[in-house]
């Protein structure tokens, strides 16, 4: 009986001592770091071709592919692709690139392609393993097991905002839609 009143009186205290530690703690979110101010500069994404956007579009989705890029998503008015970098062992780069293909205002053969590249890098975090051997009524055995899981872990994501790039892809982007061809819809 003194053992249950003991409890009660220690969880009668306690909780209410952990929610006031609780309470002290901030919700304002993170600062952000490195955080650049938005100068909403469009000359690195945004070019004009003389072609619809279907057209536009293709020739953006080849020009991609012509590159590695793994289509992920493609409409008729905007594609999606993915590339895998691996510059280091534990260090793993994907950078994905979308293209926004929408017809000017007023003429219908005139295209503005909107490109933006998202660059995602991940590194490999290794976690060791442990074997547990619990017998009942004497207790239990931890042991270091050889050997660890690895596992991908997010540290950046940001707006590839290299103007070299960009200028590289609209290049290829126009080779492609010189001779690019649209198939009729079946």
């Amino acid at each position: 009986m003194y053992f249950f009143a003991l409890q009660r009186r220690l969880l009668s205290w306690g909780v209410p001592l952990l929610l006031t530690g609780c309470a002290g703690l901030s919700s304002a979110p993170a600062p952000l770091v490195d955080y650049q101010v938005e100068a909403f500069n469009a000359e690195n994404f945004v070019r004009r071709y003389a072609a619809p956007p279907v057209r536009t579009c293709e020739a953006a989705r080849r020009a991609l592919l012509s590159q590695g890029y793994i289509v992920t998503a493609a409409a008729s008015d905007q594609v999606t692709a993915r590339k895998y970098f691996q510059p280091h062992k534990e260090h793993h780069v994907q950078l994905e690139f979308r293209v926004v293909c929408a017809r000017e205002s007023g003429d219908a053969d005139v295209t503005v392609a909107f490109a933006s590249g998202l660059k995602e890098q991940y590194v490999v975090r290794k976690i060791k393993e442990s074997a547990s051997l619990g017998v009942g009524g004497i207790g239990s055995l931890s042991l270091p097991v050889e050997g660890s899981l690895d596992s991908m872990v997010k540290v950046s994501s940001e707006t590839v905002d290299d103007a070299a790039l960009y200028q590289r892809f609209f290049e290829l982007l126009g080779q492609y839609l010189d001779r690019s061809v649209v198939l009729a819809p079946s």
